[in-house]
């Protein structure tokens, strides 16, 4: 059985492939990616190194030939994801693909967090290709909150614009080791995972972040306005604030507050403690 991650040199696919070796003969694993180049520690390991393109279908048709088994982690160009994961997909169905595990956002099918629109899409595209599936639903990176935790070591305040909206913040290594449990794993199909941490507000993630790094911690509440400014002056790109402020906005209206114990039941194990986590983060 031929075992193949997309995007293999970003931070989740890397992630995802150190997990896979840990159980899998590198023989079986193949990888998709645009540089080669950049995946040579894999191919010296054993790995099947091929070159695939999101924006070049028939890249992806090669790339994905005698594979059976193929995880799709969701484009990173917002602009152009939807084609993109289309291109993908046409291409594993050509390519006779067995088997799609595709990284989604929590509750795709109804959320109205903008986040959700490019995935339930790409989930419903999926689903009409015929081919098995296992939706990955991934909450959020508490590696996402990097710049806040850098910047309140700095002496800046912990400031958002979600109120007491709720996240279901997990390291990124969990949601790695779970899709490759899925990926490799039997007895997924045609399956949708919720994956998420414990629900917490900022207020809440604050206080673990200051008893895990022993520094006091000032939540500072800002409304959306006064949020897009401080972005500006901290340096963030003027085109990048307003999406920025919809996830802010979202979050605020409970996008992703969304409750599972699907991800402890992945692992066998509860996801690691955000604290432990934090303190690997900034060691």
């Amino acid at each position: 059985m031929k075992l193949m991650v997309t995007g293999a040199t970003g931070n989740l696919g890397a992630l995802v492939v150190e997990a896979l070796l840990k159980t899998v003969p590198p023989k079986s694993i193949a990888v998709s990616v645009r540089d080669p180049k950049k995946a040579e520690h894999l191919s010296d390991l054993g790995v099947d190194v091929r070159y695939g393109n999101f924006n070049e279908y028939e890249s992806l048709v090669a790339a994905f030939a005698g594979i059976d088994r193929l995880l799709i982690i969701s484009s990173g160009d917002l602009q152009n994801r939807i084609e993109q994961h289309m291109t993908a997909i046409r291409a594993a169905k050509e390519a006779n693909v067995g088997f799609i595990v595709y990284t989604s956002a929590p509750n795709a099918t109804d959320s109205q967090f903008d986040l959700a629109k490019d995935h339930r899409e790409t989930e419903e595209a999926i689903k009409k290709s015929g081919i098995p599936y296992s939706f990955l639903r991934n909450n959020w990176y508490l590696e996402n909150e990097m710049g806040t935790f850098q910047a309140v070591l700095n002496g800046a305040p912990w400031a958002v614009a979600s109120g007491s909206g709720k996240l279901g913040w997990a390291a990124r290594r969990d949601y790695a080791e779970a899709a490759a449990h899925v990926l490799a794993g039997q007895g997924h199909e045609n399956t949708t995972y919720e994956l998420s941490g414990k629900l917490l507000t900022q207020d809440e993630l604050a206080s673990i972040f200051e008893e895990a790094m022993n520094r006091e911690v000032r939540v500072l509440h800002l409304d959306d306005e006064s949020y897009g400014k401080m972005l500006g002056e901290v340096g963030v790109p003027e085109a990048v604030i307003p999406f920025l402020i919809s996830m802010q906005r979202g979050i605020r209206e409970g996008g992703l507050d969304v409750e599972s114990k699907d991800l402890q039941q992945l692992l066998g194990r509860p996801a690691t403690p955000l604290s432990e986590a934090i303190r690997q983060m900034l060691s």
